[in-house]
């Protein structure tokens, strides 16, 4: 299936892709390599997703604060794709970034928010590299911050 074919079946709604909020682009093409800037925990409802893991939110709250931001990622693809998910060769890297309490040890698993949804859309060529990282503060007060590294046909 192709990823909007996903899109439908698992009843997804994108968000609609932020533009920056400083001196820097949402998105940026190198030859076949499309670069997404991190993209932050924001709901359904366009509200901030704030806190501390492992003291505001616990383990699943994160995994789903990773999915909103696979999505918002998603959402800036089909942006710079011209709105053609079919352009997408295959997801190289995601970097999460977690701001969580100094014993937290689980961010793995609120990434995995991330990278679960990342392969329900792309299916295979959804499968990436990743890297999963605590942080004491992430801007706007966030839980939870990723970004990505695609390759183009």
């Amino acid at each position: 299936m192709s990823a909007e074919e996903n899109i439908e079946k698992l009843k997804i709604k994108l968000p609609e892709a932020k533009a920056p909020v400083g001196n820097y682009v949402a998105t940026k093409i190198s030859g076949k390599t499309l670069f997404i800037s991190g993209q932050i925990s924001i709901d359904e409802n366009g509200q901030l997703i704030k806190g501390k893991i492992g003291k505001d939110l616990d383990t699943e709250a994160g995994y789903n604060a990773a999915s909103r931001c696979a999505l918002s990622i998603i959402a800036q693809v089909k942006k710079a794709c011209d709105n053609d998910l079919s352009k997408i060769k295959s997801c190289i890297k995601l970097t999460g970034f977690v701001n969580s309490t100094d014993d937290f040890v689980e961010q793995p698993k609120v990434i995995n928010g991330a990278s679960d949804m990342i392969a329900s859309v792309f299916g295979d060529s959804g499968m990436h590299t990743r890297a999963a990282v605590s942080t004491n503060s992430l801007p706007l007060g966030v839980s939870v911050e990723v970004d990505a590294i695609f390759e183009l046909k």
